[in-house]
């Protein structure tokens, strides 16, 4: 049990940070830049037929150009229901249609809104990494509780300790990657 139990715990460690690496890349995905894509508009959520359902599932999107997104709903009806949920999030783009389709124009960003962008997603890529480090504690505890319980050795103890800082490590760059690239997109913007 003791060994392969301590295993188990890296295994859950390595599947949680992953997951959010995963939130984190969610996050910024859904950060406005200055040009159009589909991850912005996905997860809004849509009233459709008394029901919250997310924008992806009522209509298919197009980036005919970088700062256009046409959105073009399987039921006409629900056009009106769309928009209004585009206006009410923090999008802050005003849809038009006409009448089989809608389009959202994505205007450049301002210099300030680079910036405050800018740390909107370093403050996002900051929780993704406090996530990771809260995921690192606990089953840190957990190997040092096998080790108490004598499950473990205290070498073995030690072995595993150090595995699961580098998937810290290795998790927590990947969020530095994430938060990297959505940096450049802002400046390209």
């Amino acid at each position: 049990m003791g060994e392969e139990g301590a295993a188990r715990v890296l295994q859950e460690a390595e599947e949680r940070m992953k997951k959010a690496v995963e939130v984190t890349r969610d996050d910024l995905a859904g950060v406005r830049t200055g040009r159009a894509s589909p991850a912005l508009v996905s997860r809004i959520p849509v009233e459709y037929y008394g029901t919250q359902v997310p924008l992806s599932q009522l209509a298919t999107f197009s980036v005919p150009e970088a700062r256009l997104l046409v959105i073009q709903p399987f039921d006409r009806a629900a056009i009106p229901a769309i928009e209004k949920a585009i206006f009410s999030s923090e999008l802050g783009v005003t849809p038009s249609n006409d009448g089989r389709v809608i389009r959202l124009a994505f205007p450049p960003l301002t210099e300030e809104r680079r910036r405050e962008l800018s740390r909107l997603v370093r403050q996002r890529a900051e929780e993704g990494r406090v996530a990771i480090r809260n995921v690192r504690r606990h089953e840190k505890e957990r190997l040092e509780r096998m080790e108490e319980e004598g499950l473990i050795s205290e070498d073995e103890l030690r072995r595993f300790e150090k595995e699961l800082q580098r998937l810290t490590e290795k998790y927590i760059s990947e969020v530095d990657r994430v938060l990297e690239a959505k940096e450049r997109e802002l400046l390209e913007g």
